[in-house]
């Protein structure tokens, strides 16, 4: 796609307006605030797994293996049991998220953001009360279901009620709050460490960000997209009026929300049918591909187990955790960058940008991994190589946080015409969830075999992702949501899909 058609392109989205006003500043910040809870459980998962009270209660083999004078540091907590309590939420998640296609269309966005703030709510009350590992396992399924649930919903939500022209602004207010469920998941694990108790305080403390995601939710009117889909005009009319202002002429955007569900009525087919239409392939595959890509990255993985990365390399126990709230904090501070820029530079630029940031930070920290642990890894690794792999994954959590990380959750929510919108976004947050179960199920058994090479085989991916980015990829910024078909129409790839003079020749 050229400059120039995106900018043609941009320039309908200009025609309904784009004020801020301060109804949809806080209907947005409170909807973002459902990645609280998703941050929170990425953030409290690492650091609780290596609180000595809950190794000795749950997973005494691995505390075994941590108090050996030598040990190879890439195998330490390679456990099943261990890596299920950590990707068990994630297969609950994915369950939950294609569940929630049908329930986002049928009861509404916040309706669903409600139903998963409550569902969180019960698992952050199993877990930290839990006296066994069936306990621990079944709250992470309810806080799996309760994510599964959030996340569906809310980048819709966001992206349905911003102003077009600052929509991924907006939009990037998820991963904003979910950054800040991180750090506050990692400041909370390091003043609850030394508690024999401290796990399940913090495992608890989770109903909180549940809480304020719930009540938040209530005090919410739906976007007016859902109102209008489920019939709701007058309550439709109202909702858009709120959020764009008094004096705003809404008739024009309003007209295209119905005329958008009008089109969805004469479908007869279900949703996830008809996504796998011709013309709806280039949604389809960004559905799997942009959410897959994101997890590749390794990110996720970094975040699990970064406290135990860093006390495997001579942090020790409270150097581990300052570290990763260290880690967590860039990621954050990065965030609210590409919420400052997406607007204005588009999503392509950062995407590519920020991935090749990735790739060298990826392959650096595999050479000096090499260098300093060995194949063994039972070589000591020094305080200042330790330092050096701190700051490089500092580099690489700034890369992540101005590009894959908030934008893997904007794009997937802006890119599909309703009628196949709440299909698409399920799934793309199915597949989120996929690749993170398999990767966190998997990680420490492939960081224990491959050694460094592990971060090596992610580097593999950002390169390709990369690629994917600068060849496949649309521009969307600036472009209302419901006259996002433009930019497969004008794509040199695409149009051969969604161009009716083509359709016949595919």
């Amino acid at each position: 796609m050229t400059a120039h058609n995106g900018a043609d392109a941009a320039s309908s989205g200009s025609s309904y307006g784009g004020k801020i006003t301060a109804a949809v500043v806080v209907t947005c910040i409170v909807a973002a605030s459902g990645g609280l809870i998703f941050g929170y459980d990425v953030g409290i998962s690492g650091g609780v797994t290596m609180m000595q009270p809950f190794l000795e209660k749950f997973f005494p083999s691995v505390l075994k293996k941590t108090g050996e004078s030598k040990h190879n540091v890439y195998c330490v907590y390679d456990n099943h049991a261990l890596t299920a309590f950590t990707s068990s939420l994630y297969l609950a998640g994915l369950v939950a998220s294609l569940l929630a296609v049908h329930l986002t269309a049928s009861i509404g966005r916040r309706n669903v953001m409600i139903l998963g703030g409550f569902t969180f709510l019960i698992g952050a009350a199993i877990n930290g009360a839990a006296a066994n590992i069936f306990m621990l396992i079944l709250g992470r399924i309810f806080l799996g279901v309760g994510v599964g649930f959030s996340n569906q919903a809310t980048p819709v939500y966001l992206s349905e009620v911003a102003p077009p022209k600052w929509r991924g602004a907006f939009n990037i207010g998820f991963e904003f709050f979910l950054g800040v469920g991180v750090v506050t998941a990692n400041c909370i694990n390091f003043a609850t460490s030394r508690l024999s108790w401290g796990w399940r305080l913090s495992l608890a403390l989770a109903a909180v960000p549940a809480i304020v995601m719930t009540i938040g939710s209530v005090l919410i009117s739906d976007t007016p997209s859902s109102l209008v889909q489920r019939g709701k005009l007058e309550q439709a009319k109202e909702s858009l009026a709120k959020v764009r202002g008094k004096d705003a002429n809404i008739e024009h955007e309003l007209e295209q929300i119905i005329n958008s569900n009008e089109v969805t009525k004469t479908i007869n087919q279900k949703a996830f049918k008809t996504i796998f239409e011709i013309k709806y392939r280039p949604h389809l595959v960004m559905s799997i591909a942009i959410p897959s890509f994101q997890q590749l990255t390794g990110i996720n993985i970094i975040a699990f187990y970064a406290p135990v990365l860093f006390q495997s390399m001579n942090f020790g126990d409270d150097g581990a955790l300052i570290g990763t709230i260290i880690l967590g904090s860039v990621n954050l501070a990065s965030i609210l960058i590409s919420s400052v820029i997406v607007d204005r530079f588009g999503r392509r630029f950062l995407l590519i940008v920020g991935g090749l940031q990735i790739l060298l930070c990826q392959v650096t920290i595999a050479f000096l991994l090499a260098a300093e642990l060995g194949v063994s890894g039972t070589n000591p690794i020094s305080k200042g190589h330790a330092t050096l792999l701190l700051i490089l994954m500092c580099i690489y959590s700034a890369g992540f946080g101005w590009s894959w990380g908030p934008l893997s959750w904007l794009i997937p929510s802006e890119i599909f015409p309703m009628e196949i919108r709440t299909a698409g976004q399920s799934i793309s947050i199915a597949m989120n969830f996929a690749t993170t179960f398999i990767l966190s199920q998997t990680f420490l058994a492939m960081l224990c075999h491959f050694k460094y090479g592990a971060f090596l085989f992610h580097a593999g991916w950002v390169a390709v992702m990369t690629i994917f980015v600068m060849f496949l990829m649309p521009e969307t910024k600036g472009i209302h949501i419901d006259s996002m078909q433009q930019v497969w129409e004008q794509h040199w790839f695409w149009n051969r899909f969604v161009r009716p003079q083509y359709l016949g020749n595919v």
